[in-house]
């Protein structure tokens, strides 16, 4: 075989930081959909993700993405500059390892999902490569059916209505017909230039169908969802869609919609089997020969929700009967699943769950072929039935090498319809079609469990990529819906002895919102339960029919036009009448809240999706729990760094004091830059600035221990040097838990005929500066050793005056030490900066100081700043 001809090339490269995994993921992503190979997207997704972590969290380098497209699949690469040679080679007695570690987990899913998979070596980068193959599509060609006799058409209205619907390119309605109104209830003036997405009822199951963006942009496609109409209630319909363009080239979508009972009508006619050259005759002996063909009808559909409906459309006509069902049952064959119906309310009934075992003996039992000649006499006998006219029942289980796989029912309307020779019929029947189910079903199992995958690599990336609670609880909402629900709501519970809190709620329809949050607000919460799992929640949908009953007879019984419509009350008991879920929010081994999943009236939830929805409560759980310590922990530290400061800077007379602080960082360390002026005596005020070595807890504690005995010992009446001295032996005391210190203490002394005297010692820190009147900038302080190093220490201070119009500036070494690449202010910028501020306040030199660091560098601060300004006015 040749090599592939590349009809398409895409490209990217990302940098080596965390967030490029993401991006590789929507390029990957939004690469694929754009070439119309939905089918591959989500492997794809995954083998990206896995792949591009390796190259630049593992490997530290940029990742060059490359995907090729060729007529039978893509090929993906993902090239790093870092060619190490070692590879995971599968070899008898090498264990490949746990595939839930991070090393190596890429090459494994490789091995596991791509059609083929290699890894190329140049001198200059290593190329890890997977190929996907597209699945074949087979093209079918429309073909008559057979004449059959009147009793074995298709049932339908009699009088047979078709809405023609024509969506633009923007996915809004631009047609609606009189078919359309008459269906659902709305005139055309009330849908046109909406979204049809406002209407569609769409089934959201990631990894499985299309969505119906996607649908609208084919060239043509058919099947099932459902429109919501005026009456609030979502009708089940069949739809044939056609893509067209007019005169123009502007491409719009024809979708033709019939109620879903009436799907024969629109449904295309099943392919032709026919070979070239081969008579009718030979393909109606062909057909008869496989019993599941003739059963199910040749060629049966590809897809589980297709070939479920055709199998209880088939076995209702099979007996003559008024209904059928089937029902799939879940991995631990505990329960069945209604999968699909014919002759029922499916809206009801679709995901609905029932005990295998629903009575004590074989009657009861959906493991056995049952006959119940009148449920009727037997209420509960068969839940399903219930209320739905139906009074005859023979089911039959559907089992592949022994074990339940699901159940087959037939059901009519009539009492005594059916005996064992019916019920052998129809187990005849299933024994032909059950394998084919299995199968099916075990495909879309494949096919969901990939993109739940995909959806919980993204949800993780999200949720990973935030610290804030209020984010992280929009992202666990936005995330649920539409994907896995409808609605959802969040409560947040603080700690073990308060009561849960309503904290957020969403819904697809954003005009339901504030309805559904008053509803719940009215509701007492679920109670907090610390099992795993979903559970069942009926409170909200009582609570809404209850007061939608309340509104409708109030207006009824007092007719008066004036009261408030129960149109908003209707609709909030419609957006919650489906069912309702709670799940835990566990994290730590504690309850911190619990996330509610909701479905509008007559929906339930498929197992796999309250399967996929568990998995993402236990990730959200923890990236709210870590959201919760990390403001708490800010807010420790905020806490801490407000109570190292001075609460505020006292009135010195005669002298103008004003002191500029920025943090560093995110906020939750402590830093170690600190400033402080307080009386002494009567007409005498000490001042300091100084930068502990380090942050955290151990550079406040030392913070704290300087500025309390800076205060205490001068005070006391002790001079500059031996303040310091005194504070240097304190330091020392601490042993292991000292830190450095460099510090700018003095004293000042305003003077009554103006100026201000000032006695300085500088222990390591940044040497002060004074700023005269004529614009000349000196230093007004030797340097001298810094703290917590030498025990013996001895220091000076120098005394000088401040005149009137003079300026002192002390600042710390975060402001000298600011940088813009190999550049650095340093003590000549910070001079030069000074001199240009003669005859300014000492707010206005601070700040004007402050606005120069800044704007020396792009980049954000890297240290904490403090900058100290005094002035004697003139």
């Amino acid at each position: 075989m040749g090599r592939p001809v590349i009809t398409a090339r895409a490209a990217a490269t990302f940098e080596p930081v965390g967030r490029s995994v993401a991006a590789a993921r929507a390029f990957v992503r939004d690469t694929l959909h754009g070439w119309g190979l939905q089918e591959v997207v989500d492997d794809a997704v995954v083998l990206t993700s896995e792949l591009v972590t390796n190259a630049v969290v593992h490997a530290g380098t940029t990742a060059e993405v490359i995907c090729l497209r060729d007529r039978e699949g893509v090929r993906v690469e993902v090239a790093d500059r870092h060619p190490e040679r070692e590879l995971p080679l599968q070899e008898p007695g090498l264990h490949m390892g746990n595939p839930d570690r991070e090393g190596g987990r890429g090459l494994l899913l490789c091995g596991a999902l791509a059609s083929h998979w290699g890894v190329d070596y140049t001198t200059a980068d290593k190329r890890v490569w997977f190929r996907l193959d597209l699945p074949e599509r087979p093209v079918g060609t429309r073909s008559a059916g057979p004449a059959l006799p009147d009793d074995r058409l298709p049932v339908a209205d009699s009088r047979v209505r078709v809405a023609v619907v024509q969506i633009d390119r923007l996915g809004t309605v631009s047609a609606w017909n009189d078919d359309a109104s008459a269906l659902f209830g709305y005139p055309p003036e009330k849908v046109v230039g909406k979204p049809l997405s406002d209407l569609a009822a769409w089934p959201h199951t990631p990894g499985t169908g299309t969505g119906i963006a996607e649908a609208l942009a084919l060239s043509r496609w058919e099947g099932t969802y459902g429109i919501r109409g005026a009456d609030g209630r979502t009708q089940p319909v069949y739809a044939s869609h056609l893509r067209v363009r007019d005169a123009q080239g502007e491409p719009s979508t024809v979708c033709l919609l019939v109620p879903e009972s009436e799907r024969a009508v629109l449904q295309s006619a099943p392919r032709s089997t026919a070979s070239d050259g081969g008579t009718g005759q030979e393909n109606r002996d062909r057909s008869t020969t496989d019993p599941f063909e003739a059963f199910i009808g040749s060629p049966a559909p590809e897809d589980l929700d297709g070939l479920l409906q055709r199998t209880v459309e088939r076995a209702r006509d099979m007996l003559d009967a008024d209904a059928a069902y089937l029902l799939l049952a879940t991995d631990d064959e505990t329960e069945l699943e209604v999968r699909a119906s014919t002759g029922l309310p499916a809206a009801r009934q679709r995901f609905a769950r029932v005990p295998v075992e629903a009575g004590s003996g074989r009657y009861g039992s959906a493991r056995m072929p049952s006959v119940h000649e009148d449920v009727a006499a037997v209420p509960g006998a068969v839940p399903l039935l219930s209320g739905t006219g139906m009074r005859s029942v023979v089911t039959v289980p559907l089992k592949v090498e022994g074990r339940l796989t699901g159940s087959l029912g037939v059901a009519a309307e009539t009492p005594g319809r059916y005996s064992n020779e019916e019920a052998l019929r129809l187990q005849f029947a299933a024994d032909r079609i059950a394998l084919a189910v299995e199968s099916a079903r075990l495909t879309e199992l494949e096919r969901l469990r990939r993109g739940s995958l995909s959806f919980l690599v993204e949800a993780s990336d999200l949720l990973a990529g935030t610290l804030d609670r209020d984010q992280t609880l929009a992202l666990m909402a936005q995330m649920t819906v539409p994907t896995l629900a409808t609605w959802c709501a969040v409560y947040t519970i603080a700690d073990p002895t308060s009561e849960p809190e309503l904290s957020y709620v969403l819904h697809e329809d954003e005009d339901q919102i504030d309805g559904l949050k008053a509803l719940l607000g009215k509701v007492a919460p679920p109670d907090p339960v610390l099992a795993p799992g979903a559970r069942a929640w009926t409170a909200p949908g009582d609570a809404a029919h209850s007061a939608a009953l309340r509104t409708s007879l109030r207006n009824l019984l007092l007719d008066d036009p004036s009261l408030s419509s129960p149109g908003t009350t209707l609709a909030t008991a419609s957006t919650v009448g489906g069912e309702t879920v709670v799940l835990p929010l566990v994290a730590r081994n504690r309850v911190i809240g619990m996330l509610i999943l909701g479905k509008p009236l007559e929906e339930r939830f498929r197992q796999e999706i309250l399967e996929l929805a568990e998995d993402l409560s236990r990730r959200a759980a923890l990236a709210l729990d870590n959201a919760r310590l990390y403001s708490e922990r800010t807010a420790i530290s905020q806490s801490l760094q407000r109570s190292l400061l001075p609460p505020e800077l006292p009135e010195v007379p005669g002298v103008e004091v004003e002191v500029i602080y920025r943090a560093a960082g995110e906020g939750n360390e402590v830093g170690g830059d600190f400033y402080d002026v307080f009386p002494i005596r009567d007409g005498a005020y000490g001042f300091a600035i100084g930068d502990v070595c380090g942050t955290g807890p151990e550079a406040a504690a030392v913070t704290g221990l300087a500025r309390h005995a800076l205060r205490l010992l001068a005070r006391e009446g002790f001079g500059g040097p031996a303040v310091l001295e005194r504070l240097n032996a304190a330091i020392l005391d601490e042993g292991a838990r000292s830190r450095f210190l460099t510090l700018l203490y003095g004293e000042l002394w305003p003077q009554p005929d103006g100026g201000a005297v000032l006695k300085v010692v500088c222990a390591g820190h940044p040497l002060p500066l004074r700023l005269r009147q004529d614009g000349t900038v000196e230093p007004a302080a030797d340097p001298q050793p810094l703290l917590g190093v030498i025990e013996d220490l001895e220091l000076d201070e120098q005394t000088f005056t401040l005149d009137p119009g003079d300026v002192l500036l002390c600042v710390t070494d975060g402001v000298t030490e600011r940088r813009e690449g190999a550049r650095m202010l340093g003590d000549d910028g910070l001079a030069d900066c000074l001199s240009g501020c003669t005859g300014l306040t000492a707010g206005a030199v601070a700040a004007r100081v402050m606005r120069a660091v800044e704007r020396f560098a792009a980049d954000a601060p890297s240290d904490d700043m403090a900058i100290l300004a005094m002035r004697v006015p003139e």
